[in-house]
């Protein structure tokens, strides 16, 4: 028997990415010196320290994937960034000083393109997050996970930890949320088209489909996170994404789960409704100078296995 050497603590383990981590180190690519322990909200309030100690006492873990987070698509932020700010500095600070009081070894954590400066040149690398303000539209959040890469550098240089970041590009996939008010633009066009299919009426999109994305399936995603868990030994935030010659509109995402769900009625785009940022461009030329050969799900076939996933789970998935 293989004596288990670490012990890796996953919060946020029930969201979309948590999931895909879930199932990816079941389906072989976990190894057997590793126990993975997978909590939620379900299992400690993250922005109560009290609470945050206490799960860190029982579990010991020696290493930390940091997914935990107050997340919402673009209208919930606009709403509330006071809220996103508060709640989510909470939850990190409470993460990381109780990983550094415990001794752990390693911690990654979650970041996000929205983290970048609205206005900036692209590609967008991992050398530009402090550059200049993030997108008005959500303040509250990009602050508060910048601030995650401060705190990295903190405990580097005062403490030799190794606490580090991963800044994944839109995220898809099963277990998303697929909540059409509060949910991000791709889940949330999936549950769209579903109604429309349903009720056989059109499906009208916010705004004018002609932003871009770089979309990364959730599963592509939680591999290449147990690699940096395992292997990227940098402080500095590196990027996961496809491509920039894999973006893709708002249009075509659209199109993709209307081909994917076999939707035949009309595509409707309602103008009044915000665009949000255009594009957010991000280089994946650090990922590649690492992982060259690493292969991506192609954008279709992704779109497609999640489709099947929410009709599958469809009582379930739209709440």
């Amino acid at each position: 028997m293989t004596e288990v050497t670490k012990r890796i603590l996953v919060t946020g383990g029930t969201g979309l990415v948590g999931r895909a981590i879930e199932k990816v180190v079941a389906d072989g690519e976990g190894r057997p010196d590793e126990e993975w322990i997978f909590v939620s909200s379900r299992d400690a309030d993250l922005t109560s320290s009290s609470e945050t100690k206490a799960l860190f006492e029982r579990h010991k873990p020696t290493h930390v994937i940091h997914l935990a987070a107050m997340v919402g698509g673009l209208f919930k932020n606009l709403r509330s960034n006071l809220d996103f700010w508060r709640t989510n500095i909470h939850i990190n600070d409470n993460v990381l000083h109780s990983a550094h009081e415990s001794g752990v070894q390693k911690v990654v954590s979650c970041l996000s393109t929205c983290i970048f400066p609205d206005k900036t040149t692209y590609p967008i690398d991992e050398t530009m997050i402090h550059n200049g303000p993030p997108h008005s539209s959500n303040f509250g959040y990009s602050y508060a996970k910048r601030m995650i890469d401060v705190q990295n550098r903190g405990y580097s240089e005062q403490h030799g930890r190794r606490f580090t970041a991963v800044i994944p590009t839109n995220v898809f996939g099963p277990h998303d949320n697929f909540n059409i008010e509060d949910g991000h633009v791709l889940p949330g066009l999936i549950h769209k088209v579903y109604l429309a299919k349903q009720s056989g009426s059109a499906l009208t999109v916010w705004g004018t489909g002609r932003p871009r994305r770089q979309f990364i399936y959730s599963l592509d995603l939680a591999r290449l996170f147990l690699w940096v868990l395992r292997e990227y030994d940098e402080v500095e935030p590196i990027i996961l994404s496809v491509g920039e010659e894999d973006e893709v509109s708002i249009r075509e995402a659209a199109e993709a789960i209307a081909e994917a769900m076999e939707f035949r009625g009309e595509l409707i785009f309602d103008t009044t409704k915000s665009d949000g940022q255009f594009k957010k461009t991000a280089s994946n030329a650090k990922l590649r100078r690492y992982l060259p050969g690493f292969q991506f799900t192609p954008f279709r076939k992704a779109v497609k296995e999640t489709c099947a996933w929410f009709n599958a789970n469809y009582a379930n998935a739209r709440k």
